[in-house]
């Protein structure tokens, strides 16, 4: 919650604090009567009454019709004010910017997709973004100033101390110096940044398997393997932001990688990123489909899943797909041995198009070798959230602060 005026224990803090949690349990339940609130809260029906009131006035709140096909009087119901407040998201990688606006009772109102494939010059990285929060504004029906705040997720992360994009070379004109103060200067609300594997994490824990652990490493793999790491309940992003950039993880089965920032490569990647699929299908003779690496690749383990499912129903030999998904499987255990040798969490989620590909087949020969490998076993499970991950991370987390903000009464 965010920090009120006045001293605690005030009726003007008070008040705020029943305020929240009526807003709250509306966001919960999506629409409430006043007495159903009053109990839900434990405040009489006359505080209950003042208490949506005053919400209503603020705009926070809306009647939206009344209950009907029960005993007695109607009794009006009310709902959080969808229009109190938008954010806007943005996942980024190098072929594209997908954008999306949310009201502020989560329900997304506005999408977007950009392709920004082979622009390199530092000059687009602000225009693109522009062109992307616009584009989903109007979709909503919005304009750009309508926004309360944009999170925006790159991979790599922004160096708290330089304000420079790092861990990610292959992102086009997102290195520029004054990149940061440039997008300020374009886009007139408050921005956040982050790791898109940490807001695919962000969404996991608000929406998806990882709900209610406080506890828990994402592994993510899709154009490159990376990691988000949950301690406590809070994100840890490290001291330049590059907590659980574990692609460049030497890891044994791979020739030592060096010079890794200019090689945007490493030992965790060469074993088992998308790349890796597509060398173990050549190396056993399977036809490799076309499009880029990470499509094919999860096109492949999706048929190896498929044919392991198979043959573990019919006894049949799964062939060289199922060589495909073993190897594959080992090599992603390989290196979530040395997380769980260093962090051991609670749970460890499988997110990203390549490995949610391999669903749940992968996931067992991945948490079978795992346990071999490792001395703390952790629940391995698949990620829930698979329509934009991270997409869906950036709105969560631009939510939470603007509820925070928009949500205080006590102002």
């Amino acid at each position: 919650m965010a920090r009120m005026a006045g001293t605690p224990g005030t009726p003007r803090v008070l008040r705020a604090m029943n305020d929240r949690a009526a807003l709250d349990l509306l966001l919960e339940h999506g629409t409430l009567s006043r007495t159903r609130i009053g109990k839900l809260t434990g405040l009489s029906k006359p505080t209950a009454s003042q208490l949506l009131a005053r919400l209503e006035a603020a705009g926070l709140v809306q009647a939206t019709g009344t209950t009907a096909g029960r005993p007695g009087p109607n009794a009006q119901l009310y709902s959080v004010n969808p229009a109190a407040a938008y954010v806007a998201g943005l996942d980024v990688n190098s072929e594209r910017i997908r954008a999306a606006v949310a009201d502020i009772t989560g329900r997304t109102v506005g999408t977007f997709k950009l392709l920004t494939p082979r622009r390199r010059t530092a000059g687009n990285a602000v225009e693109q973004v522009v062109q992307a929060v616009d584009g989903a504004a109007k979709a909503a029906g919005l304009n750009r100033s309508d926004l309360h705040r944009i999170v925006i997720g790159t991979p790599g992360a922004f160096d708290p101390s330089t304000g420079r994009l790092r861990y990610a070379s292959h992102l086009p004109g997102w290195h520029a110096p004054a990149l940061l103060d440039e997008l300020a200067a374009a886009l007139p609300m408050p921005l956040e940044y982050d790791n898109d594997v940490n807001l695919a994490a962000v969404a996991e824990q608000r929406i998806g398997a990882a709900r209610e652990h406080d506890d828990f490493v994402l592994l993510w793999n899709e154009e490159g393997i990376g990691a988000a790491i949950v301690i406590g309940g809070r994100l840890h992003r490290g001291w330049t932001g590059g907590a659980g950039e574990v692609g460049f993880l030497p890891v044994p089965g791979t020739p030592l990688v060096r010079n890794v920032t200019k090689a945007n490569n490493g030992g965790f990647q060469e074993l088992a990123g998308c790349n890796a699929v597509l060398r173990l299908a050549r190396e056993l003779g399977i036809d490799v489909p076309a499009g880029t690496q990470q499509d094919a690749a999860a096109e492949l383990l999706a048929e190896a899943a498929l044919r392991h499912t198979a043959s573990e129903e019919t006894g049949a030999d799964s062939g060289p797909y199922g060589e495909l998904l073993a190897r594959f499987a080992t090599g992603t255990a390989i290196g979530l041995a040395s997380l769980v040798a260093v962090l051991d969490p609670a749970m460890i989620v499988l997110s990203g198009d390549v490995t949610v590909a391999g669903g749940e087949p992968l996931r067992a020969l991945v948490q079978a070798e795992l346990t071999e490998l490792a001395v703390p076993r952790p629940h391995l499970v698949l990620g829930t959230v698979q329509d934009h991950p991270v997409l869906s991370g950036a709105l969560e987390s631009a939510l939470a602060t603007t509820r925070d903000e928009v949500f205080d009464t006590s102002r």
